[in-house]
């Protein structure tokens, strides 16, 4: 049957974040009238440094190439006065994200997205089987509203759209980093991480940016904490920083649907408003992307998504996998490095994070002592916590 007169409902994205703008791309080449709407008068300017596995360029099918400044071939792990490196066989890539948001900005376009500019939140309301998204234009007063049967949030960890659909948020913890001229002799093709729990249970990280700078940074529990614990970390290994980047992160405790079903429409929620971050390394770039994907997925089929239900089971790992390392001692880590024999650095180096289970697996075959490391730590030392509220814990399996 010939379908090309059939008009698809227009679809509303609230927010101009990466994961909502490759939103908007893949509706648009979809055939469906995607609206982006974002509240500042133009993307964010600010430059903030992320590392992400070659995944992005399979996710993303091209796109976002103009965004990465440089690929990393090694890891350098220390703790406690050792040290391990691991060679990667396939590069991480270091990408700007103002540029990976203007990039996709301009796809979306291409592909017959609209984006409009100083678009404020305001309400979602259900009327005559649709939703009334009202948006203020700047800070006039003026508010306009238009109906839409499908709205998605893409406005960050503290998304108004999901508060007012009722969908919970997800907890968040600051990241700070500081931008710093390398340490001589470093390779700028070489990313260093320091386990020290007294500090973070986390890590911190020194990621090149260019050959002659990188970025130096941590995720804390307390914004202001943090910043102090970074600036000591600094002081420590003689690094200066030039200027301070930071945002709050969104942290994933437990799959929640990222579907609501109201009787006006559906609401969906996208990266950082759905709580797509790996817990383990928090980061949710990729993960990110892959939501978008899978949200689009359940609108073009009613509703259902294999993605995102494959993307539920590696979210999952990556939350096995913190709840049996946030506990761990200066003791634990070195132990950890210790275990690192030829076998499992092979296995490092040809599966990347974004595929726990499969190191997982294979970490187990060949180093059990691992698992045991990290159940004797769950067992002694400090929980991952749960933030959630009771009512906010997911009772079923709906995307």
């Amino acid at each position: 049957m010939d379908r090309s007169h059939v008009t698809h409902p227009k679809v509303a994205i609230v927010g101009g974040s990466a994961a909502g703008l490759f939103t908007a791309y893949l509706l648009a080449r979809a055939g469906r009238q995607a609206h982006v709407f974002e509240g500042q008068d133009r993307f964010d300017a600010a430059s903030r440094s992320l590392i992400v596995t070659h995944q992005m360029r399979e996710v993303l099918g091209g796109l976002g190439e103009k965004a990465v400044v440089n690929e990393i071939r090694r890891f350098e792990l220390f703790t406690d006065g050792r040290v391990a490196k691991i060679e990667l066989r396939r590069p991480d890539l270091i990408i700007e994200r103002n540029l990976l948001i203007r990039e996709l900005a301009m796809a979306a376009q291409a592909a017959g997205a609209s984006i409009k500019f100083g678009q404020k939140f305001l309400s979602l309301d259900e009327n005559n089987q649709t939703l009334t998204l009202t948006m203020e234009r700047g800070n006039s007063g003026n508010a306009d509203g238009a109906q839409y049967r499908t709205v998605i949030g893409a406005d960050g960890a503290v998304s108004r759209v999901a508060k007012a659909a009722g969908m919970p948020k997800p907890p968040t913890v600051p990241l700070v980093q500081a931008i710093v001229d390398l340490p001589a002799g470093m390779a700028p093709d070489t990313v260093r991480v320091w386990f020290i729990p007294e500090d973070t249970p986390y890590f911190y990280w020194l990621i090149p940016h260019s050959s002659t700078q990188g970025v130096v940074g941590l995720i804390g529990e307390d914004g202001a904490a943090t910043k102090a614990v970074l600036e000591s970390f600094l002081e420590k290994h003689h690094l200066k920083p030039l200027g301070y980047q930071g945002a709050r992160i969104p942290i994933y405790t437990g799959w929640t649907p990222v579907r609501r079903q109201l009787s006006g429409g559906d609401v969906y929620l996208v990266g950082d408003a759905a709580g797509h971050v790996k817990v383990s390394t928090v980061g949710g770039i990729v993960t990110g992307f892959r939501g978008a994907l899978g949200v689009v997925d359940a609108i073009l089929n009613g509703g259902s998504s294999s993605k995102l239900h494959a993307l539920r089971r590696e979210l999952d790992t990556h939350l096995l996998v913190r709840k049996l390392i946030h506990g761990f001692t200066q003791t634990h880590y070195s132990h950890l490095v210790d275990l690192l024999n030829a076998r499992v650095r092979k296995d490092l180096e040809a599966h990347t994070r974004d595929d726990p289970r499969g190191i997982l697996w294979r970490l187990c075959v060949h180093q059990p002592r691992f698992l045991l490391v990290g159940i004797r730590a769950l067992l002694s030392g400090a929980s991952f916590p749960d933030h959630r509220r009771p009512e906010e814990l997911p009772a079923n399996r709906a995307v």
